[in-house]
């Protein structure tokens, strides 16, 4: 399916590895050009180097920490026009309640919602302008079903959830579109570490801790970053205008709902 979005450009943030690369690889292959952010300038570059060369499209990688008002506005500056934002930050560690202080939350905010709510502020005008504009924020299957042990991440991107269920339907006249991809367990390195939690929990390896998780999913199996990215490079496309603030799940039917 031709994607309809060739010749746009893209801000991806997190998109050295994981969840956020597999977004920018998605978007690559569709004809997008790329602005990559991450805090590790030598991962960074070798993935917009590879993009590069498999892709043949622009890729701009700016290293910075973009919870950080002085490297996010080295961001944008560098970016430029914007048509597709995609926002994605680690989650928090995981925790027990008793255990979290002031600051823990104000990290888990900064991150994992004052961050996206900032770049979208800074973004979505000129989108608006043009009559045209795409944002997709990577959240979590926790704001369809709290996980416990990650109070932190449940408070944070809820919060973002909540915001972006009014903003979202307040542009969506002038052709910008917002929605939220809410992952379960993917092969990343966010399972790496909740597998060592599980381990450490339930004194066992680590690919007993992984099997172990893997059980508690229908499907059997972590999600794909090439899975993921595919499904939002199809939100940022032109045949997804229709939908609106929406908050979509790819967890392999782990979260256990009818609605």
């Amino acid at each position: 399916m031709d994607l309809g979005i060739a010749g746009k450009r893209a801000l991806v943030c997190a998109s050295s590895k994981g969840l956020g690369r597999g977004c920018a690889e998605a978007l690559a292959e569709a004809g997008v050009d790329l602005v990559l952010n991450a805090r590790g300038a030598e991962a960074l570059e070798a993935t917009a180097q590879d993009i590069r060369a498999r892709y043949g499209v622009t890729v701009t990688a700016i290293a910075g920490d973009i919870t950080k008002d002085a490297d996010r506005a080295r961001v944008l500056d560098a970016a430029g026009d914007i048509d597709i934002l995609v926002t994605n930050a680690g989650g928090p560690p995981p925790g027990k309640w008793a255990d979290w202080t002031r600051d823990d939350f104000i990290r888990a905010l900064d991150a994992n919602m004052l961050t996206p709510i900032a770049l979208m502020t800074a973004l979505m005008p000129a989108m608006i302008d043009r009559g045209w504009g795409r944002v997709v924020n990577i959240t979590s299957q926790s704001v369809k079903a709290p996980i416990p042990q990650l109070g932190l991440s449940n408070a944070a991107r809820t919060g973002l959830t909540g915001y972006v269920a009014g903003t979202a339907r307040q542009v969506a006249a002038y052709g910008v579109t917002v929605n939220n991809l809410l992952p379960g367990s993917h092969d990343t390195d966010r399972a790496v570490a909740l597998e060592k939690g599980v381990a450490t929990a339930q004194n066992v390896s680590l690919d007993e801790a992984r099997k172990i998780r893997c059980k508690s999913i229908p499907s059997g199996r972590y999600g794909t970053i090439t899975e993921f990215g595919a499904t939002c490079a199809f939100l940022c496309s032109q045949h997804a205008g229709f939908i609106v603030g929406q908050n979509i799940l790819l967890d392999g039917g782990q979260t256990s709902a009818t609605i």
